[in-house]
């Protein structure tokens, strides 16, 4: 390994998975100084639903896994408590979305609030100049407009750009993908040549603080707690009262379930969280053309003029879809579809894309039509 130096260290986030394992390994036969951390983000006693099986990124079974591999690379490894600033960035910001009547992505949140936020603080803490996660996505310096830019990574079904929209120019300057051209195959394929513990561990896909995939479960307990008590509101279809719901913080647009039957398929197309209100459809009714988002973060410009060709995406794993973006008022821009978008959901990411490229990002406020 090269000598200890700034610009040579970096602290890569272990969450105990193959992913982060090998992201650790590579750096290390890179010659890169190499620190692996986990981060403790809560515990599973206060969010309930899994407390006797700790196998999620945040249990005891995953640190023993990202210790065992920074044993066998020759790094140190420390685990790191973000479980104040988690709870109050992340869980608390999906209570109150689903509270208001939006449908959240924490994942989001927590990349641009702890992940990077917080570890780039203690990467200064540690001297260290980067800091390197086992996401899918790639970093390139562009040379003409002086920015950082996020690209999609070569594995397209694993790409996490959707997800990392929200990072900053700073953020990104400091940080290494390993895995950027890398297949999930060709990642389990190079843990297993070097021997590594986590080649054959399974993906998680959960929401990582709630591990029994339950939401209304976490939700109801969590108002339970703070004393929220959603009432059950009228249930309408083209206007008409055909049913009752049991709080409008346990539906999400193009949700089936919970709604009753009505004699055909019926989906939640709009949740009136002010009048306690909650209004079903056809699938037709779900379709939509044009939303403002908010909380603007433009990755690939200095700032977003006029109007501009995109492809954008609604949620994670929806196919980019043409769109007109264009400036609406302070930190927020407008989307217009070529053709229409089933179930846009508010509290969701707006992310464009300019081929490979991610334009930016922002959460989805208003569904306009």
């Amino acid at each position: 390994m090269t000598k200890k130096n700034r610009n040579n260290t970096v602290v890569v986030a272990m969450s105990g998975g193959v992913d982060s394992s090998v992201a650790a390994a590579m750096l290390v036969e890179q010659g890169y100084n190499v620190i692996g951390v986990s981060m403790k983000m809560f515990n599973f006693e206060e969010v309930g639903g899994n407390i006797y099986r700790e196998a999620s990124c945040c249990g005891l079974d995953a640190f023993n896994d990202a210790r065992i591999v920074a044993v066998s690379l020759g790094i140190p490894h420390y685990i790191l408590d973000f479980s104040e600033q988690f709870g109050r960035e992340v869980i608390d910001n999906f209570v109150d979305e689903y509270q208001n009547g939006r449908t959240p992505n924490p994942c989001v949140v927590c990349n641009q609030k702890i992940k990077w936020s917080e570890l780039l603080k203690k990467a200064d803490a540690l001297d260290a100049e980067f800091v390197a996660t086992g996401h899918y996505a790639r970093v390139k310096f562009d040379d003409k407009s002086k920015r950082y830019n996020l690209f999609r990574s070569k594995d397209a079904d694993k790409d996490q750009t959707y997800a990392l929209w929200g990072l900053s120019q700073e953020s990104l300057r400091r940080t290494i993908f390993p895995l950027a051209d890398m297949t999930k195959k060709e990642v389990r394929s190079f843990a297993s040549s070097r021997g590594i513990k986590t080649a054959t561990k399974e993906e998680s896909f959960e929401i990582c603080f709630v591990a029994d995939n339950d939401y209304r479960r976490f939700l109801k307990e969590r108002f339970a707690r703070s004393g929220v008590k959603p009432e059950p509101g009228d249930l309408l279809f083209d206007g008409k009262i055909v049913g009752k719901h049991d709080g409008t913080p346990f539906y999400t647009i193009g949700q089936r379930s919970g709604i009753g039957a009505h004699g055909e398929k019926v989906y939640v197309t709009e949740i009136d969280s002010e009048n306690n209100l909650v209004h079903i459809g056809k699938n037709p009714d779900l379709m939509r053309t044009e939303l403002i988002a908010k909380n603007i973060n433009i990755i690939s410009l200095e700032k977003l003029d006029g109007e501009i060709a995109v492809k954008a995406m609604v949620r994670y794993k929806d196919t980019p879809t043409q769109a007109i973006a264009s400036v609406c008022g302070d930190e927020r821009i407008k989307i217009v579809f070529k053709e229409p978008k089933r179930a846009i959901t508010t509290g969701q990411s707006l992310v464009m894309y300019d081929g490979d490229k991610v334009v930016g990002g922002g959460i989805i406020e208003v569904i306009l039509q």
